[in-house]
């Protein structure tokens, strides 16, 4: 087979910190290539990986101001598709904006749908020639066929098994009011223990109003956006994640990556999480602010390396790669 990526340009793939689309992108790539697939990653030209490079665009717009996202976006687009007819498939990992030219593909399409921004862009989902995969059967939308749920795998290996943990927590992820971040702290304070929070701020009023002056470096620290090299130490390092979530999660990478080094996770009850969490195994499902400091209280019921062996079982980026495959020889057959 000859697969394209068409990966997102937010970030260099993989994310020196935050880029979870690049992140799912870039395992892909480098998953495939060790398999002999022929693969050419489209993503900005820092990039890294083990497929064959192509982009147009220095390094992620995100990443320099003077880049501008739409404009940049579009021609990476224009670029990929323009090569479309070298390859057996390409695999959309950019949102509506490929699908608009859909038409203009000469291989079969592939779209992960790695969460909608909006009921707005269905539109472009509708109308477009692609087969979608979805990345949790609670992200689906009911307007949409779907090919295949295919959960996102992580680096086993960038993510060190802790059996001992730490006695504080930790709240990873973007700090946004659907993520919850001023919940963790209110979970954390009434179950009395320290919280470490990591995550790159997408809301800086929600930040400066409801986060911001409860960091006071003990009871409340914020490490700001935390990369690869040091995700694994501090998730590892926990007690447990916390993930009060006021949205449908789509799926949730932090939460596996914690799993993974084994260390539980509280989560609300919405979206994906009762498919991503194995109740009293890797984790506890929750609906409010008293059953999380309740199921922090009982969190040392659940045993980490079973937690560890269950993400590694059912989150490892060989398992994604593998049913990625399943669905490229389908598409193509």
């Amino acid at each position: 087979m000859k697969i394209a990526l068409l990966g997102p340009i937010a970030w260099r793939t993989p994310p020196l910190h935050y880029g979870p689309w690049e992140t799912v992108a870039g395992l892909l790539a480098d998953g495939l290539a060790a398999r002999g697939v022929e693969v050419t990653l489209f993503a900005t030209l820092d990039s890294v990986t083990k497929a064959t490079l192509d982009g147009v665009v220095p390094t992620g717009y995100e990443e320099d101001p003077e880049i501008d996202g739409r404009v940049w976006e579009a021609i990476h687009v224009a670029h990929a598709l323009r090569r479309s007819g070298e390859f057996d498939l390409v695999h959309n990992h950019l949102d509506w904006l490929p699908l608009a030219f859909s038409q203009h593909c000469a291989a079969p399409m592939v779209t992960t749908i790695h969460g909608f921004s909006g009921d707005r862009i269905l539109p472009a989902y509708r109308k477009a020639r692609s087969s979608y995969v979805s990345i949790s059967d609670s992200d689906r939308s009911p307007d949409l066929d779907y090919l295949a749920t295919v959960y996102h795998g992580v680096d086993l290996e960038a993510l060190p098994f802790d059996p001992d943990g730490g006695d504080g927590l930790v709240a990873f992820g973007r700090i946004h009011p659907d993520k919850g971040t001023h919940t963790a702290i209110e979970i954390a304070r009434r179950a009395g223990r320290r919280l470490t929070i990591c995550g790159i701020v997408h809301d800086d009023r929600y930040f400066r109003e409801l986060v911001e002056p409860h960091i006071d470096g003990d009871r409340v620290r914020y490490l700001g956006s935390v990369g690869p090299q040091d995700r694994g130490r501090i998730l590892g390092g926990s007690a447990a994640l916390l993930h009060p979530i006021e949205f449908a999660e789509p799926f949730g990478l932090s939460v596996v990556e914690s799993m993974a080094c084994g260390t539980p996770v509280v989560a609300y009850r919405k979206g994906s999480m009762p498919e991503v969490v194995d109740e009293g195994v890797t984790g506890r499902l929750v609906g409010t602010v008293t059953e999380a400091v309740a199921a922090v209280g009982s969190i040392d019921g659940i045993d980490r390396g079973t937690c560890r062996v269950r993400a590694r079982e059912r989150f490892g980026a060989d398992r994604m790669v593998d049913d990625y495959v399943r669905v490229y020889r389908k598409v193509i057959r």
